[in-house]
């Protein structure tokens, strides 16, 4: 594959511009000159053959030689709520959760969170996950969403099929095809999506859980370890997600 690169406008035209963060890295690092061919996605879903035509001080503009749709989703959203983690976590949780095809990531608001990350570092995130999907071959971008209230998280996810909250006393892994848990998830994306929460380090406090429960939420344990959040919010997509890519 060549080099693929970003454009945050559509391309409906036969011309696209670089700018930014992206033309920067196609001038200054990948030192392209006029002629190079890329590869070019804005998002829509479909990605682009296109020529550098002119190398700018901090534009670049290319013709559009060609348009692919490539579908690289899956079957129908996954949302991740997740009590971020401090510091670089946040950054390797986006990037593997746009690996593996999560749709829509919500940071939580929780009784027990550390981080409550601002409009910066959200902007931050959004920019992992750019740089995740040029490598994972994703043309449409995983959301991330405003922080949220868990309460108003959990309500929000009224729609999707099935809503598992990751718990230590929740139901194993291995009994969850009997309470509509994981191994019945890939029903579920084929039907209406998937809402998966993981709380902070603490854990979701026994209010936060109820709450859950009552709004139809399956407390689902990951094994008999106690996981970090990262760790344990890639360990979920990954289990509900098995044998739908």
């Amino acid at each position: 594959m060549s080099e693929r690169y970003f454009v945050e406008s559509p391309i409906t035209t036969d011309r696209a511009v670089l700018a930014g963060a992206e033309a920067h890295h196609l001038i200054h690092v990948m030192r392209l000159k006029p002629g190079a061919r890329v590869t070019l996605f804005d998002g829509s879903g479909s990605q682009f053959a296109a020529a550098v035509e002119r190398v700018g001080r901090a534009e670049v503009e290319l013709a559009i030689l060609s348009q692919t749709q490539i579908d690289r989703e899956l079957p129908l959203p996954v949302w991740l709520g997740v009590a971020l983690p401090k510091g670089d976590r946040q950054k390797w949780l986006v990037e593997k959760a746009v690996e593996l095809g999560v749709s829509r990531l919500l940071p939580l608001e929780t009784a027990r969170g550390v981080a409550q990350p601002m409009q910066q570092a959200l902007e931050r995130l959004r920019r992992t996950v750019i740089e995740a999907s040029k490598q994972c071959g994703r043309n449409r971008l995983m959301e991330i969403a405003l922080p949220q209230r868990w309460e108003l998280f959990v309500h929000a996810a009224d729609g999707m099929s099935r809503r598992l909250l990751a718990h230590p006393h929740g139901i194993q892994h291995t009994e969850c095809a009997v309470a509509g848990g994981p191994r019945s998830v890939p029903d579920a994306l084929k039907s209406g999506g998937v809402a998966l929460a993981v709380g902070p380090e603490g854990g979701f406090t026994d209010d936060e859980v109820v709450v859950a429960q009552a709004a139809g939420w399956t407390p689902v344990a990951l094994g008999p370890r106690i996981l970090r959040v990262e760790t344990a919010a890639l360990a979920l997509v990954a289990r509900v997600t098995r044998g739908n890519d």
